[in-house]
């Protein structure tokens, strides 16, 4: 099939599958008239492509995920890119509840809340910039997920 056939079924634009070429993910035959032409091999290798950059996967590691056949390699890269998953989720989870704090935080005014105060001294090294818009107690509770 032609090249803007192939990038029509993913919704790609056809010089995104000649950079991928270049980077040799790709590697189509050649018509007699030197056109690239892809086969539902090459279907199936776009489609992996695009699942590895949905998962985060830079080009180059996806390259060599499908250019070495080393399970190995292959076993430690998706290893190493797991542990860098899974420490973005725990910044993300870290973030979203100091967001849903903020979201019904009784401070008047955003840089009031003891707890987000208690965030901003960790990261000057300690500094005590708390103020007291929260009951005694309830600042131990909320303050926990953000450490």
């Amino acid at each position: 099939m032609p090249i803007g056939d192939l990038a029509a079924m993913f919704g790609l634009a056809p010089h995104v599958l000649r950079h991928w070429e270049h980077l040799g993910l790709l590697t189509p035959e050649r018509s007699a008239g030197g056109r690239r032409v892809f086969g539902p091999g090459d279907v199936t290798r776009v489609g992996m492509i695009l699942l590895a950059k949905e998962a985060g996967l830079s080009l180059d590691q996806v390259r060599r995920l499908l250019t070495d056949g080393n399970r190995d390699m292959r076993g430690e890269l998706y290893r190493e890119h797991g542990e860098r998953l899974r420490q973005r989720i725990a910044a993300a989870e870290s973030a979203l509840a100091m967001i849903e704090h903020a979201a019904g935080c009784d401070a008047d005014e955003l840089t009031a809340c003891p707890h987000l105060q208690a965030k901003v001294a960790g990261l000057v090294g300690g500094l005590d910039v708390r103020g007291g818009a929260h009951p005694p107690g309830v600042g131990d509770q909320l303050r926990q997920p953000f450490e």
